[in-house]
């Protein structure tokens, strides 16, 4: 191999390269063998480098399955058996609580119905009070008492929540006034109540008995 030193020589001459050698010139000249070795050590540590260096600007593929969809983790049995339980607990209290609000509206329901069968059976005997007061009596220690009995049974039924029905001088209305007689009566206005035969009640919203009226014209 040709060395930088016998390129030196071929051009200048002996003389020149023996001057160089006496200035010191000559050591200090970069060997080309050294600078070769250098530059491919380089190079092979760069291709060590690009072997151990991991691919950073691509992510790692995501594992799939083999009809090319990503993989879908299984589900815990413990959530799932837990979440099975959630859902059936949830039922079963939307079903208890529907069972409780029909429960109490079928007991509220029973027992208005049984209230009303008993008032509507006590009412013949208020009528029969009602009749014997209106009659003429000469005892008036008599007539006292069937008052005081009347007083207490019209209490008693007021608290169980029993109300008359206006009729008397008020305009019909076939919901709670039943008409037996119709007559000429200048003293009422047209379709009024003009006399009432059998008093009418309520309980509540619930028709217990319509009044027996008669309605002027």
């Amino acid at each position: 191999m040709t060395t930088m030193t016998d390129e030196i020589r071929d051009a200048d001459g002996c003389e020149d390269f023996e001057s160089l050698e006496e200035s010191g010139l000559h050591d200090e000249m970069p060997d080309s063998t050294g600078a070769e070795e250098a530059a491919d050590a380089a190079d092979d540590t760069a291709d060590d480098t690009a072997e151990t260096d991991p691919v950073t600007d691509e992510e790692a593929p995501s594992e799939e399955t083999d009809d090319g969809e990503p993989e879908i983790p299984e589900e815990d049995p413990a959530e799932e058996k837990l979440r099975e339980a959630n859902d059936k607990y949830m039922r079963l209290f939307a079903e208890f609580d529907n069972f409780r609000k029909r429960t109490a509206k079928e007991k509220s329901e029973t027992y208005q119905d049984a209230v009303a069968k008993t008032l509507l059976s006590l009412l013949p005997a208020v009528d029969s009070f009602e009749l014997a007061m209106k009659s003429p009596c000469t005892d008036d220690a008599y007539r006292s008492g069937i008052e005081k009995i009347y007083n207490q049974m019209t209490d008693l039924l007021k608290k169980l929540g029993l109300e008359e029905i206006p009729a008397l001088n008020e305009p019909f209305d076939p919901k709670v006034h039943n008409a037996i007689r119709q007559v000429e009566d200048e003293n009422f206005g047209e379709s009024t109540v003009c006399e009432v035969y059998q008093k009418g009640y309520r309980l509540g919203d619930r028709i217990i008995r319509c009044a027996m009226v008669s309605v002027a014209n």
